[in-house]
């Protein structure tokens, strides 16, 4: 079987066992739901759609990943379907609730349980640079000033070449242009999956190239 069919396998049986997931999955996310709104932001899980949507440009060939509130592991399990190495993803957790899970789950990823904001200030116990940065997070429900502080940290951690993917349930990109602007990035929404519950849309955010 060549790489391509085997990752078509990986993806159809992402689509076809997710829901078995998002059973066993759903009460404890609906309880951090409970325990922290503003947090969690959604009362269910992302969808597979969502999951999906969110990697879609994503490959082993990306390099490391850097995952952002990960949560009960959707986005994680897309990206090992897309052929992204366990060892080369790192996810950033802040819920506890959360965290013993995704430990479980994904032995061999790297875990930081800290908030997205503190990004700058992470330690990997070895050299890295990401490919892209898969993000869960409600940027909606932050403040300006924590958003900056979560992109900031996070393109301090991607290549020059990397690209920022965040989902928003909002009608547009969460970053506000003002902050773009200030950042010297873009956003480009790339998808809108009406599965998802809320439908959500996807954007990609790189850097913008700069004028020689």
């Amino acid at each position: 079987m060549n790489k391509h069919a085997a990752l078509e396998v990986d993806i159809s049986h992402l689509q076809q066992h997710g829901h078995v997931c998002r059973r066993s999955e759903g009460f404890n996310f609906f309880r951090a739901w409970l325990a922290n709104p503003l947090r969690v932001a959604s009362i269910v899980p992302s969808s597979t759609q969502l999951a999906l949507a969110i990697t879609k440009e994503i490959s082993a060939a990306t390099g490391p990943v850097l995952e952002l509130g990960p949560g009960t592991g959707v986005f994680t399990r897309a990206l090992l379907a897309r052929g992204v190495a366990e060892a080369d993803i790192v996810l950033v957790e802040s819920g506890s609730e959360f965290a013993a899970g995704l430990r479980q789950q994904f032995p061999r990823a790297t875990l930081l349980e800290m908030d997205a904001a503190h990004l700058h200030a992470a330690e990997f116990s070895k050299p890295f640079k990401a490919g892209a940065v898969v993000s869960g997070l409600p940027l909606l429900s932050m403040s300006p000033r924590k958003v900056a502080a979560i992109l900031l940290g996070a393109f301090q951690q991607l290549r020059h070449d990397g690209k920022f993917y965040q989902f928003t349930y909002g009608p547009s990109c969460p970053v506000p242009r003002r902050l773009l602007d200030r950042l010297g990035l873009k956003a480009v929404r790339t998808s809108t999956t009406f599965a998802n519950l809320p439908p959500a849309s996807v954007y990609r955010i790189p850097r913008r190239k700069m004028l020689r």
